[in-house]
């Protein structure tokens, strides 16, 4: 069986580009079945290396090798000690190690500064030292916060957040030796990634829709140096796909598994080991209703992408949710510069300043983000896709989506761009802010500015400006962020499925070692800083080296008891804001997920 890959219309200011991606656009439009070439299809380009895995050998065979070059510390970038202001580098190679400057400071910081923020509770030990996907439900009167990623999950009763307990905890507890339980990421059968918690009218009773997709970290870290590891990512030994569960209660105990899917649309009937593709990526966009949105290459030619670990360049999926038992493939999207067998999806990809870098993510890291759920009569998504820029859909038919329009900025490697979108705003002012975040330690790549985009028009969006960058408080025994070591730049803003969804004007965004940053958003084209907490970095008495330098890596917000959660490497704290509110400490004043 096979589905039409939406056709996708995209405004450029050439002529002559305008004609290419139209081209695009019909082929795109072209129903058809997506096989593995035959062995004797591989070709090499001299001077490349010669890799088994017949997509990366089309991927190589069509790109530059354009890979930055090192640089050195105190002369290519570094502290300015005329201004105390941070140099940064302009293009920089994807590493694995600490890169240490002069002028850094010669161990983990342990100040804290706050402003329009004060600290509840501090719950170490709760997470782990490298991700955190979060989600609440509210069960006979308390609230629950789950804290998962891969191998752990911990769950919360934060009835009071500043006197929360945990009540299930699965996985490895961490240390200053490490994980409490060893955990292979090669050999994972049910890796359980971003999940999203709804009530479902069709039930009466929560569910959980669950993505599962191949482990980011862990698995390999240059796809051309790894034949083995890549064979074993095309043949992955967990699900690609989803899962829904019936929640009649708060623990694992008490959920019922409805249904599980493959995003490999077609091969449904595909077995782990077997199906193509990604799997979904981080947590679905869902509200509940009949559509769901997800982050999905669906078979293994989505592979022009750069990333040295990471072998798929992922769309988005709709499906019919009308029945959660039993979901339905709608439809696929698709953006030209992502399946390297097709002609036009090459020519277009190659005319991306990144193409040949060896680092850039291209493709989907997360959900389209919907300012309106689909069944309420929101008709535009937008799509932040990595190294392809920002991107703007018209959903008015989920079955047939459009594109409308694109924007994108001068490149900024390493590191990820365009991973997320937030459209809190969007309904009020038209404007959306999108951002990648830095995977360099020490600062060893280009700043991660966060873009405000002006999307009044979604068919003709533009970059208005961007949030200010943080600045060390008064006091700090520092004059640049980056002179803590680690990361330091944006992570995300709002998390999908927050009770109470959105706070207008205020902006909170996980920072990593600036901590948390609220921006006062009420003029989108004019922002500020209006509050901040830099929690203390953790050190080698509470975690192993290689885990350190974060500080605050995700955030989780109840609006509706103006509660953030801020995680780091080494635990949560449950923070309150003026800005947010007064917070609340007992029940919710509605149970969520909303009914």
């Amino acid at each position: 069986m096979t589905h039409p890959i939406p056709r996708a219309t995209v405004l450029r200011s050439t002529a002559a580009a305008a004609i290419a991606l139209a081209a695009i656009g019909t082929a795109w439009a072209q129903s058809r079945e997506i096989a593995n070439p035959p062995a004797g299809d591989t070709q090499f380009v001299p001077g490349t290396p010669s890799v088994q895995d017949p997509w990366l050998a089309k991927w190589i065979a069509q790109t530059p090798e354009r890979r930055p070059r090192d640089l050195k510390a105190g002369l290519e970038y570094g502290m300015n000690p005329k201004t105390g202001e941070f140099v940064w580098p302009k293009l920089t190679p994807e590493v694995h190690k600490g890169q240490p400057f002069p002028g850094q400071l010669p161990g983990w910081d342990k100040s804290t500064f706050t402003k329009n923020v004060k600290v509840l509770a501090f719950y170490p030990g709760v997470g782990s030292p490298f991700h955190v996907w979060n989600n609440i439900a509210d069960f006979n009167g308390k609230r629950y916060l789950y804290v998962h990623d891969r191998d752990y999950l911990r769950i919360l009763d934060v009835t009071d957040p500043a006197k929360a307990t945990v009540v299930f905890s699965k996985g490895a507890v961490w240390g200053p030796k490490g994980g409490s339980e060893r955990w292979d990421a090669a050999n994972v059968k049910d890796y359980l990634g971003g999940a999203t918690i709804v009530w479902s009218k069709q039930l009466n009773k929560p569910v959980l829709v669950a993505s599962y997709e191949i482990g980011r970290y862990g698995l390999m870290n240059e796809k051309l140096q790894e034949p083995e590891k890549v064979a074993a990512q095309r043949s992955y030994n967990s699900l690609k796909g989803f899962k829904v569960f019936e929640m009649n209660g708060p623990l694992p105990s008490d959920w019922k598994l409805l249904a599980t899917r493959t995003t490999d649309f077609q091969h449904p009937d595909a077995p782990i080991g077997q199906q193509q593709g990604s799997g979904s990526l981080d947590a679905p966009e869902y509200f509940g209703g009949k559509y769901m949105i997800l982050s999905s290459a669906p078979t293994d030619n989505y592979a022009l992408t750069e990333y040295p670990n990471y072998l798929y360049s992922p769309g988005y999926q709709v499906w019919d949710m009308s029945d959660v038992a039993n979901p339905k493939f709608v439809s696929q999207i698709t953006v030209p510069g992502q399946v390297v067998d097709d002609k036009d999806s090459v020519f277009a990809y190659m005319q991306n300043p990144r193409a040949g870098n060896r680092s850039s993510w291209m493709g989907s890291r997360m959900p389209l983000f919907l300012p309106k759920p689909v069944e309420d009569g929101g008709k535009v998504g937008f799509g932040a896709m990595g190294g392809l820029g920002l991107w703007s859909f018209d959903l008015s038919d989920p079955a047939r989506p459009r594109v409308l329009s694109s924007v994108n900025t001068p490149p900024s490697v390493a590191g990820t761009e365009y991973d997320n979108a937030d459209v809190s705003q969007y309904e009020r002012t038209g404007y959306v802010f999108t951002n990648g975040y830095p995977m360099n330690r020490d600062c060893y790549e280009p700043y991660k500015d966060i873009w405000v985009v002006n999307a009044k028009d979604p068919a003709n969006m533009k970059i208005a400006t961007k949030l200010p960058r943080p600045t060390p408080p008064e006091g700090a025994p520092y004059t640049d962020f980056c002179q803590r070591g680690g990361n330091f730049g944006p992570k995300r803003a709002n998390a999908n499925g927050q009770p109470g969804q959105w706070r207008q004007n205020i902006l909170p965004y996980s920072f990593y070692t600036a901590g948390v940053q609220l921006y006062d958003v009420s003029n989108p084209a004019e922002p500020k800083i209006a509050g901040y907490f830099v929690p203390p970095l953790a050190d080698e008495t509470e975690l192993p080296k290689y885990t350190l330098g974060k500080g605050v890596l995700a955030m989780y917000t109840e609006y509706d008891r103006n509660i953030m959660w801020a995680f780091t490497e080494n635990g949560a704290y449950a923070l309150a804001s003026p800005l947010l509110g007064e917070p609340v400490t007992g029940p919710a004043p509605k149970p969520w997920p909303a009914r």
